[in-house]
């Protein structure tokens, strides 16, 4: 069933739809006398879940708990080491959440971003070490001229809610026409290089296959904007020496798994072809030389779908699903997703789960149809999983019932 009945009073439906909320558990204390003596001993008894409201997925039954009704284009979210987390939103804001509730403050003092067409301010990422070191990175659209745009990524520390030590890492090259396809995640793998992914800036297709731009490729820098020696194009001459992979649309999520060291992309196809990738150091992702979707007049972009020396998807999407953030499930708290991969779809307004397999993707289900434009789907470092979206505005928490 759709969690939405037509477009009007869409809040309301919400309520009534996905109005499944409330507390989980509580600590019961439990008092017993013992030689004369009263120890008091702490239980966790799991309050049972109303249900009336739960979501039955193919695997889990589910409560979907609304925590944020305001947004307008939420992008990134991020926690801090306190639990403390923060949303951007694309206009150029982050917004502070603390308990899982809105505080009404904002993060000050961020950069101007340019919010022309699909541009604003993006992701945001705290550093591994930011209980050591401070550092926060936001990927987000920059003005270069009157007519030029870059995606740029920036790193900065909090005094307060004021963001101070702002230093710009990187930026795309070369500054862009038009405000399409700038990308961009940004994620950290275990020896704390920085990867973020960065669009072919749409309306020049071959710009993924050319080493000499930034477009249509994921970087790899370090934590400071150094570029790595052993990156795979250091050495080309003229080549974007930051570039650790090539041949991508506009790749919108990405997603670093730690425990096998791989990092997984998603990106937006044209009508049709969307695609879940597994990226590896200097390889080719085939756009636009080879792709399972057409232009949006319909019209032939390539009949070829494989070709030596270019990867292909993991799976990929027949029509459109309009893929944005991923993540995997590693918590134990989804015992029968674990090792999946969610995508939020933008397009069909729903959460994908892709079965995998190690590196195999088997079959995909649909989840919360109709919640709204899910730009990110991501688990909190207490294990539980996230979802913000657009047109509904919603900051969600999945909570597993059984």
């Amino acid at each position: 069933m759709s969690y939405l009945q037509g477009s009007k009073d869409i809040n309301m439906n919400l309520t009534k739809k996905i109005g499944y909320f409330s507390q989980i558990a509580f600590a019961s204390a439990l008092v017993f006398a013992c030689d004369q003596k009263t120890e008091v001993v702490e239980e966790v008894v799991a309050e049972p879940i109303d249900e009336t409201y739960a979501v039955q997925t193919e695997k889990l039954l589910v409560k979907i708990d609304t925590l944020h009704t305001g947004f307008e284009n939420p992008w990134g979210m991020t926690w801090l080491e306190d639990g403390t987390l923060l949303v951007t939103e694309k206009k150029g804001e982050i917004l502070i959440f603390k308990d899982d509730q809105f505080t009404g403050e904002k993060i000050e003092g961020l950069p101007e971003v340019s919010t022309k067409g699909q541009g604003g301010l993006l992701d945001i990422q705290a550093h591994p070490k930011y209980g050591e070191n401070g550092w926060l990175y936001i990927s987000y659209a920059k003005t270069v001229s009157d007519e030029l745009t870059s995606t740029a990524i920036m790193r900065f520390r909090l005094d307060g809610n004021m963001a101070v030590d702002k230093e710009e890492l990187i930026e795309s090259q070369p500054g862009w026409k038009g405000g399409n396809h700038y990308g961009s995640r940004i994620v950290f793998d275990n020896d704390g290089y920085l990867y973020y992914s960065n669009g072919d800036r749409f309306d020049r297709k071959i710009n993924a296959q050319e080493l000499t731009n930034s477009h249509g490729k994921i970087h790899r820098i370090h934590d400071d904007g150094r570029i790595p020696e052993d990156n795979p194009f250091v050495n080309t001459p003229d080549a974007i020496p930051s570039i650790w992979s090539y041949g991508s649309r506009n790749p919108q999520g990405l997603f670093y798994d730690k425990a096998n060291n791989r990092l997984w992309e998603s990106e937006h196809g044209p009508m049709g072809g969307d695609e879940l990738n597994l990226i590896e150091k200097g390889k080719n992702y085939g756009w636009p030389e080879i792709t399972y979707g057409k232009n949006y007049d319909g019209s032939t972009i390539t009949e070829i779908t494989e070709k030596e020396g270019m990867e292909q998807p993991v799976t990929y999407y027949v029509p459109s699903i309009a893929t944005a953030g991923i993540t995997m499930v590693t918590s134990d708290k989804y015992p029968a997703w674990k090792g999946d991969i969610l995508i939020g779809a933008l397009a069909k307004t729903h959460i994908n789960r892709v079965d995998m397999d190690g590196t195999k993707a088997l079959s995909q289900e649909v989840m919360l149809q109709d919640i709204g434009r899910v730009r990110q789907v991501k688990e909190s470092p207490d294990g539980y999983l996230y979802a913000i979206t657009e047109g509904t505005g919603l900051l969600v928490k999945i909570i597993p019932i059984r």
